[in-house]
């Protein structure tokens, strides 16, 4: 009996070592979140790296390197927007084309051929054209100057003899032949000219040639579009509305090149419609901050005088998730970020309106968005 104890001991001695090793062999291989209530999930102090639940830990150090910026953002009235295609177009007033009337050759000007992104000065002459001339044409015009001429000698020798005999013919036949002398040669310079004559292209308005079309010894055609001038400060920008009752809702307008937000003026509404849209032209108010062409296609940004309640912010905060959704992200913790996914209306080119998804005090990263978006 007292074997039979020792063996049933040592049996159970057994079985619990065993199952105490399972036990901690089962909790060192748990996957991940299922530990039960052990040490939370805390990011390792390596660097930054992306949560179970979708948010970011992000130390300070790291926070400094990538740049990060955030915003406080609030809720207020804001203007309704609306987004419109448009394009640059010069001022009718500041701008001019450079066409030659007749057809002919290409000839450089004083100064050369000028090239696009030359300032010129109104009255500056950039080209000449050579009028194309039929050899048969020319050969009559030639002809008819040589008759011209012969008849003026014989005009000039009849005035010498009525000179002579001033006592004897009367006063109004020598002022006739001289009447005559005298449109002869007016004859002979006109036929000359337009003989040897050539057009000078003249700059119509003070500017910058946008576009050159020609090179030396290029034979152009008449109403040929040759320079393009145009004023860089003195710009307007044209965009397409289809709602026709937006022209009498205009509270202000905007054009983003690039991070600028540049005020524009509303000039008025066309009266027409154009593919089936109607033209709204702007003035630009800072044109010194404009570096546009003429003819790129730009973003217009309307404001309506109707207001609505959201959220403003940078067009840099908004990402896009692995569905596709836009999202800012929030600062939630001094080193933890948490995506939002919002819904928004353009505003003014750099900024737009989050209609849902944040609310007052939120802290939105507006700088570095891009790079907390990438952490994996």
């Amino acid at each position: 009996m007292k074997t039979n104890n020792t063996s049933k001991q040592r049996y159970l001695i057994v079985l619990a070592t065993t199952l105490t090793l399972a036990s901690a062999a089962l909790s060192a291989y748990a996957g991940e979140g299922h530990d039960h209530g052990a040490a939370p999930a805390v990011a390792s102090a390596n660097g930054p790296q992306r949560m179970a639940d979708g948010s970011v830990f992000l130390p300070k150090p790291a926070q400094r390197q990538l740049g990060v910026r955030t915003l406080a953002v609030e809720i207020a009235e804001v203007p309704r927007s609306f987004e419109l295609n448009g394009r640059v177009l010069m001022d009718p007033n500041a701008g001019g084309k450079v066409q030659p009337i007749t057809a002919g050759r290409i000839e450089p000007g004083p100064n050369g051929l000028p090239n696009a992104g030359q300032s010129v000065k109104k009255g500056q002459i950039l080209a000449y054209v050579i009028p194309a001339v039929a050899p048969l044409e020319r050969a009559n015009q030639s002809a008819q100057l040589a008759e011209i001429r012969a008849a003026k000698m014989l005009a000039e020798k009849r005035l010498t003899r009525l000179r002579e005999l001033s006592d004897t013919v009367p006063r109004k036949e020598v002022e006739a032949v001289e009447s005559e002398v005298v449109s002869l040669s007016e004859r002979i310079n006109a036929i000359s000219a337009g003989l040897s004559s050539k057009e000078a292209l003249v700059a119509p308005v003070t500017g910058v040639i946008a576009s050159a079309q020609i090179v030396a010894g290029q034979v152009v055609e008449a109403r040929e579009l040759i320079f393009e001038i145009v004023d860089p400060k003195r710009l307007r920008v044209e965009a397409l509305a289809f709602d026709s009752a937006l022209a009498n809702n205009i509270d202000g307008a905007t054009l983003a090149d690039g991070a600028q937000r540049i005020p524009l003026s509303f000039i008025g509404a066309a009266r027409s419609l154009r593919e089936q849209a109607l033209p709204l032209n702007f003035q630009v108010r800072s044109p010194d901050q404009l570096s546009l062409a003429v003819g790129q296609p730009v973003r217009v940004y309307v404001q309506s005088k109707q207001k609505t309640k959201g959220i403003a912010v940078p067009q840099s905060a908004l990402m896009k998730n692995a569905a596709n959704q836009n999202v800012v992200w929030v600062k939630s913790a001094p080193e933890q970020f948490e995506p939002r996914t919002v819904t928004f209306e353009p505003l003014d080119g750099t900024r737009v309106t989050v209609i849902s998804g944040l609310k007052s005090g939120d802290r939105v990263a507006t700088q570095g968005a891009t790079l907390i978006n990438q952490i994996r």
